[in-house]
């Protein structure tokens, strides 16, 4: 099956990014492809909170949220929105991925579980943690790929969350991201690429790229990686656009057959 990244620069102006989205999901579709992904943080990049604070609403307010509800149900197609800042219940902030199916309604909901809370010899500081509440819940979707399993950006440097879908046995995972530079050119594809081998699944990694509105500039390179760990697509970090891969799902199968990590896997005492 063929399926589609959105690889963006995303700005501080939802509506713009809505709008930029809209138009990929009807390209995706007009390109054969029956699956969309877009990156971490798709419908607001913005490192200011203060200037952010108004625009990080409940769902069923959020802009870009409901223009892709229309959006994928208008062009038959199922949407993995990378993830959007959304307002919980509880007043908080949460970094929450999302699946929409080809009717429009949302068929899963993931909250980003590690928050990125580091300090880069670059002298990049990021406090997530300081406005964003983490997830608890591991998720994982049916979808047109198979069972997806869901995870953003730093998460992927926890083994214990991918340990946990490799039990489901997804047939991929989707791993949006809002990457920084210098992690990016040395860890980006090597980690990558071992999730999709620990998993025997399909990694599906679409990214920010470039210069930002709010400062910041994201490293790129959406991926898409094979159960063997071969790098299908790579978009490079030079500019936003649409990306195509064509899925063989019967690897999957294949790879698992005659390496059974998976069925072998023992559980180690601690």
């Amino acid at each position: 099956m063929r399926i589609a990244l959105f690889q963006m620069t995303s700005g501080i102006d939802p509506a713009a990014n809505a709008a930029a989205i809209v138009d990929a999901i009807g390209q995706a579709q007009a390109g054969g492809a029956q699956m969309l992904f877009t990156p971490e943080m798709c419908g607001l990049l913005d490192r200011n909170r203060a200037r952010a604070a108004d625009k990080i609403v409940v769902e069923t307010e959020n802009p870009v949220l409901n223009a892709t509800r229309d959006a994928a149900r208008q062009h038959n197609i199922t949407v993995a929105l990378g993830s959007l800042a959304v307002l919980r219940d509880d007043g908080k902030w949460a970094n929450r991925a999302f699946v929409i199916g080809p009717d429009g309604e949302i068929s899963a909901r993931y909250d980003k579980i590690h928050m990125f809370d580091v300090e880069l010899a670059s002298g990049e500081s990021w406090r997530e943690s300081a406005a964003y509440e983490p997830g608890e819940q591991v998720v994982t979707v049916e979808t047109p790929l198979g069972l997806l399993g869901l995870a953003i950006c730093y998460d992927l440097r926890f083994p214990a969350l991918f340990e946990a879908l490799g039990q489901r046995h997804c047939s991929a995972i989707a791993i949006p991201a809002a990457f920084t530079v210098p992690t990016g050119r040395d860890h980006w594809h090597v980690m990558m690429r071992a999730r999709a081998i620990e998993a025997s699944a399909f990694v599906i990694a679409t990214a920010q790229v470039g210069e930002h509105e709010d400062g910041r500039h994201t490293y790129g390179h959406s991926l898409v990686i094979d159960p063997w760990g071969k790098v299908l697509l790579d978009m490079g970090g030079n500019s936003p656009g649409l990306g195509f891969a064509d899925l063989e799902l019967g690897q999957i199968d294949e790879v698992r057959a005659q390496l059974p990590s998976l069925a072998n896997r023992r559980i180690i005492a601690k």
